[in-house]
């Protein structure tokens, strides 16, 4: 196989109103991956010059199966995360790094200065 699996198509919308085949994981050691250029979540809009535009699930699979050795794929990759089944690709989760280290070195600084200011008041 490629090396990756594919959710979306006409009869499974991955993402409401939008029947396109989307890369929803990358196997580990797949072709896809030794590769590397593929991410999960990149939108696949052909196959060797065959567009995937208004295609069942099952259609776009056997059109993968039967794509031969060498393989061109015509991909959009994804701008934003997305939820659903997509793996996480990290960042854009949580607090930035500023938001945690900004208010705890304000802190340790008050902390200092109070500590400072009763040591002079003994």
């Amino acid at each position: 196989g490629l090396g990756f699996n594919i959710v979306g198509g006409t009869d499974q919308q991955y993402i409401s109103n939008d029947s396109s085949i989307y890369v929803s994981r990358i196997k580990k050691d797949g072709a896809a991956y030794l590769d590397g250029r593929l991410q999960e979540g990149d939108k696949i809009l052909a196959v060797n010059g065959k567009d995937l535009k208004d295609l069942r699930h099952k259609d776009a699979v056997e059109l993968f199966r039967n794509a031969g050795y060498e393989v061109s794929l015509r991909i959009q990759r994804r701008l934003q995360p997305q939820n659903g089944p997509v793996g996480h690709q990290g960042g854009g989760d949580g607090l930035p790094l500023a938001a945690i280290v900004v208010p705890g070195l304000a802190l340790a600084a008050a902390a200092v200065w109070i500590l400072l200011r009763y040591r002079q008041r003994m």
